[in-house]
C-alpha cells in the first residue's frame, strides 16, 4: 500500500480554465496531497451484471422479479460509473413495479446530476411518499435543493437526516453546508453544537474540526491514511477528503484550488460515493460560471 505524500502545485494537476492570469499561476499555493492509484473496477460486479443479464432473458419471470433484477443490475451499473445504463434499468424497474422507493431515490440523484432539479424533487418526493422512513431520500433531496439554490429548504431535509443519526459527522457537515449559504457565523456555531454528539475518535470527525477552524489543512491531509486497512478504504477516504477540502476552498473564494480538489476526488474512481458524483457536478457548475 502506498501511503507516501507528494507535493503538487495546485495548477499542475489540471486548472479549471485557461483564462487565469500569469500572476495567479505564479502565486498559486502548493498543496500536499496523498497519493494512491485510482480504485479499479470490481470484477465481481461485472460478473454479477452478466449473471443478471442472463436471468433477465428467462421467460418465466414475474414482473416483480424482473423489476428486482433490473434494479439490482442498475445499482451495479451505477457503482461502475455506467450512469446511462443504470438509468435505463431503473426506468424499466419502475415501469414494472411503480412502488420501488429506492429506484426513485437513485433516479432523483441522476436528475440532480443533470441539473434537472424540479424533476429530482418530484422523484425524491415519490420515494418518501412510498417510504417516509427512507432516510437517504432526505439527504439526496436536500442535496438537490442545495444545488438548486434553495438552501433553507435543503437545511430542513439535512436536519431530518441528521435527526435519524445525530452521531454521524457527514450529516452534521451537510447541515453546515446548507446553513453556511444563509449565514456563515450561525453555521459555524451550529456545527460546533452538533459536533458535541460526535465521537472525536472517528476519522470523519477531522472534517468537522477542519470546517470549524480547529485543524489546519496540512494536519488534516497528514492524517488521511491513519487507521486505513486497504487500498479501497484509502481511495474512499481520499474521495471524501478531496471533495470537502474543495468545498472549504470554494467557500473561501479559492476557485482554482477548489477545482483541483474536485478533480482529485474524481481521480479516485469511487463512483458510488456522493462525493465523487457531486465533484463532477461542481466542476460543471464552475465551468458554466467561468464561461458566463
Amino acid at each position: 500500500m502506498i501511503f507516501k505524500h507528494i507535493a503538487l502545485a495546485s495548477f499542475a494537476i489540471l486548472s479549471l480554465s485557461a483564462c487565469q492570469t500569469t500572476t495567479q499561476s505564479e502565486s498559486a499555493p502548493v498543496v500536499n496531497v496523498p497519493f494512491t492509484a485510482p480504485l479499479a473496477s470490481d470484477f465481481r460486479s461485472e460478473i454479477a451484471i452478466a449473471r443478471y443479464s442472463e436471468l433477465l432473458n428467462r421467460a418465466d419471470l414475474t414482473p416483480e422479479q424482473q423489476a428486482k433484477l433490473y434494479y439490482d443490475r442498475g445499482v451495479l451499473f451505477d457503482s461502475l460509473g455506467m450512469t446511462t445504463l443504470s438509468r435505463i434499468d431503473f426506468n424499466r424497474a419502475v415501469k414494472l413495479k411503480p412502488d420501488l422507493a429506492e429506484v426513485y431515490n437513485f433516479l432523483g440523484i441522476q436528475h440532480t446530476l443533470m441539473q434537472q432539479y424540479e424533476k429530482a424533487y418530484e422523484l425524491f418526493d415519490s420515494a418518501l411518499e412510498l417510504d417516509e422512513e427512507h432516510e437517504y431520500a432526505y439527504l439526496n433531496r436536500g442535496i438537490a435543493l442545495y444545488y438548486g439554490d434553495r438552501p433553507s429548504i435543503a437545511k430542513t431535509d439535512f436536519s431530518q437526516f441528521l435527526a435519524r443519526s445525530p452521531n454521524d459527522p457527514y450529516r452534521v457537515l451537510w447541515v453546515y453546508l446548507a446553513q453556511a449559504k444563509l449565514d456563515k457565523d450561525s453555521a459555524v456555531a451550529e456545527l460546533k453544537t452538533n459536533s458535541k454528539a460526535l465521537d472525536d475518535s472517528q476519522w470523519a470527525y477531522q472534517l468537522i474540526s477542519l470546517f470549524a477552524g480547529d485543524m489546519s489543512e496540512h494536519t488534516f491531509l497528514s492524517g488521511v491514511s491513519d487507521g486505513v486497512k486497504s487500498e479501497q478504504e484509502y481511495a474512499q477516504r481520499l474521495c471524501e477528503a478531496y471533495f470537502y477540502l474543495a468545498k472549504l476552498h470554494q467557500a473561501a473564494g479559492d476557485t482554482y484550488v477548489a477545482a483541483d480538489y474536485f478533480r482529485l476526488a474524481l481521480s479516485t474512481n469511487v463512483h458510488e460515493f456522493i462525493e465523487y458524483k457531486y465533484a463532477r457536478l461542481e466542476l460543471e457548475l464552475l465551468m458554466e460560471a467561468d464561461a458566463s
